[in-house]
């Protein structure tokens, strides 16, 4: 009988990397199967949280249901991306025009839509470290090459942007923000962004603006768009800002996201004949939850409950916060945004060789699932997110369980 080579994936995939949901998320499923209860830190999905969708965003979105079967426009229906034309023009973006959004399945695909429509093979985009890794995913997809820029943990994990300059080259095409930022819930400060824009305008890169967890931030911390520093300082680099329903509005499983084009768009003509056609490809967003859009940006912004004092994100921030760093050995620098925790653990009492197999080795003695911190494309194996979604009660039950962890790793280390 003749013998036939296998099938096998293609050669594209070849560095393409995702572990957030990769081997810990299996064996945790592993684990559940044989009747373990799981806590699950590791993944910022509300939802099981008991952080539930507006009433009011559940009722449009049911009564235009009748009206949805179809294909709506692939840019997205009008009324919706009027909507976020208006949001930006809210925000002080003026000129912002329903021609300059389009509309996607989560910024998940719409980040894969934009970086497909750019990117050439051998085209580098500068991405942060740590970073949200589908963006370095995509870009090694698309044939791109990331090149990470490193975000200081000892400066608020800002990145230094003389650093971030020096490793433009004559290849690099875009340069990535994250803000607030996944996974270290830094909050950048407006010089911060104002010296970003000004190397994306030195050196004629694309900025791309990841603004996901923007009305989630705490205390005096304050999302700045970035669109909007480019406007104040020139309105002379192209930008393209994502954001969506997901996490502020709590409906992740909707996957209604966008992005909004702004600065010098006459330069960016032929890209954007190329970002249509990505679009045009996928048919249309689903059309459901586009009508979610126009009734989550507008009126009252629930999220507001649980970022000030007293609210749950605020509260179960602090708890987490202070209770990792009560643990011997333990950095972890305060978030100022989104929903995750970062900590160091130092080396020098927890010498860990592969975070993968220590994030494991919690989950399967204490039924605690984090994520490791190279699954962000960090570079040292001596960190792990978080996400302090949980309740304050759930937070202080997990924390004290990854100490007890820890604990147990540090006397094996000193008896060795």
């Amino acid at each position: 009988m003749e013998q036939f080579e296998d099938f096998v994936q293609a050669e594209k995939l070849r560095g393409v990397r995702y572990d957030v949901r990769g081997p810990i998320a299996e064996e945790a499923a592993r684990l559940e199967r044989a009747g373990h209860r799981i806590t699950k830190l590791n993944i910022g999905n509300m939802a099981p949280f008991g952080f539930e969708a507006p009433d009011s965003i559940l009722v449009d979105m049911i009564k235009n249901l009748p009206t949805a079967q179809g294909y709506s426009e692939s840019q997205g229906i009008y009324s919706a991306r009027t909507a976020v034309a208006q949001y930006y023009q809210s925000r002080g973006m003026r000129e912002a025009d329903v021609s300059d959004v389009i509309l996607g399945n989560g910024v998940s695909e719409l980040i894969s839509m934009v970086l497909q429509a750019m990117l050439n093979p051998g085209d580098e985009v500068l991405i942060p470290s740590p970073d949200y890794p589908l963006w370095t995913g995509v870009t090694t997809l698309a044939g791109g090459r990331a090149v990470h820029y490193i975000c200081d943990e000892s400066n608020s994990w800002w990145p230094d942007p003389e650093a971030v300059e020096a490793q433009v080259t004559d290849r690099t095409k875009a340069l990535v923000i994250i803000n607030p930022n996944n996974p270290t819930g830094a909050v950048y400060p407006r010089e911060i962004l104002e010296d970003i824009v000004d190397i994306c305008r030195r050196h004629n890169l694309i900025l791309l603006a990841d603004e996901i967890y923007e009305k989630i931030t705490y205390d005096d911390a304050e999302t700045i768009n970035c669109c909007n520093v480019v406007r104040e300082t020139g309105d002379d680099v192209f930008t393209i800002t994502f954001s969506g329903l997901s996490k502020t509005w709590r409906v992740a499983g909707f996957r209604s996201g966008w992005i909004f084009i702004s600065g010098p768009k006459h330069r960016a003509k032929n890209y954007l004949e190329g970002l249509n056609l990505m679009s045009n490809l996928r048919m249309c967003p689903n059309v459901p939850a586009q009508h979610a859009i126009q009734t989550a940006l507008g009126g009252y912004q629930s999220i507001e409950e649980f970022i000030y004092p007293g609210g749950r994100l605020y509260e179960q921030r602090a708890v987490a916060y202070r209770l990792l760093s009560e643990i011997e050995g333990v950095r972890v620098e305060q978030m100022d945004g989104a929903m995750y925790l970062f900590p160091r653990l130092d080396p020098e009492i927890y010498p860990i060789e592969n975070d993968e197999s220590f994030v494991i080795e919690l989950l399967r003695q204490q039924k605690i699932l984090v994520s490791h911190g190279r699954a962000f494309n960090w570079i040292d194996n001596q960190h792990f997110r978080l996400v302090t979604l949980p309740t304050v009660e759930d937070l202080e039950e997990a924390i004290a369980g990854i100490a007890d962890f820890l604990s147990e790793y540090r006397d094996a280390f000193a008896r060795a």
